[in-house]
């Protein structure tokens, strides 16, 4: 009964604001462990702000957050101190857009960024990205590098935004399927943002959509009209790391293996 009622995400009357303007005003929503869920709107309904509110890049206006029924602190800077098992696709650029990308991922992740390099950019299509600075990046570049990053990092709990918008439809396939082999596997919690619904239905449990930092509507995949029957539990496989202790207590350098994770270099 503890395990259903459990919480990853909790969010109370929460607000960003920016001057007059309220980007995002949310009353109630709950995000339980091990679920993939979808944030729809259209731009500018609050997506992003949601995203970076959730990974700690912004600092909410007023209302409560919290991760695993822990409350956001701050440092001495008045910044929120980011949790170590949350991951958030655009999070990386916060470290220094004057670095280049090879850097950057050497700092995340020390003697495995070797490995890295010879997995995803080693051919010719992004050979030329690991020399290159994030402030040179396109967008579609730093969605790509967001989205190694990603599934190198076996987080607890992973945010992608923009899920889908600059990729082809191969890579977006890929990266779907490695998506939900770490929920499958892992147990991540992920949730992804789009503002087309196709895009996500297929493998989001749950959609949340929002219109002018409103939540509009929430559809649960049992719900939805044409589809087979959800029960709504999850499976507990050997690997699931919310029903692994080790994992069920935040910060620390856990040591992941990787999902299996295939070489999104070679895309078509």
């Amino acid at each position: 009964m503890n395990e259903i009622k459990r919480l990853i995400f909790k969010v109370d009357r929460l607000k960003k604001s920016y001057g007059s303007f309220d980007a995002l005003n949310i009353k109630k929503l709950d995000i339980h462990p091990g679920t993939i869920y979808a944030l729809v709107g259209p731009p500018g309904s609050g997506k992003t702000t949601l995203l970076e509110l959730l990974s700690g890049s912004q600092k909410p206006s007023s209302g409560s957050l919290y991760f695993e029924n822990n409350s956001y602190k701050t440092n001495w800077l008045g910044k929120v101190i980011k949790h170590e098992e949350i991951f958030y696709n655009y999070g990386y650029e916060e470290l220094g857009s004057s670095l280049t990308v090879g850097k950057i991922i050497n700092k995340l992740y020390g003697k495995k960024s070797n490995t890295i390099m010879k997995r995803h950019f080693s051919g010719p299509r992004f050979k030329h990205l690991w020399d290159r600075k994030v402030s040179n990046l396109t967008k579609g570049e730093l969605h790509w590098v967001g989205m190694v990053l990603s599934l190198e990092s076996d987080p607890r709990v992973l945010l992608v935004d923009e899920y889908g918008i600059h990729l082809t439809n191969d890579m977006e396939q890929e990266f779907r399927s490695q998506l939900k082999r770490m929920n499958r596997t892992l147990g991540t919690t992920i949730i992804v943002s789009s503002p087309n619904e196709a895009l996500v239905k297929n493998f989001a449990s749950v959609l949340i959509f929002l219109d002018n930092g409103h939540i509009s509507k929430i559809r649960s995949r049992s719900n939805r009209p044409n589809r087979s029957r959800y029960s709504g539990k999850r499976k507990s496989g050997r690997n699931n790391r919310n029903n692994n202790p080790k994992h069920r207590s935040s910060g620390g350098n856990r040591k992941h293996k990787s999902s299996n994770k295939k070489d999104l270099n070679r895309n078509k």
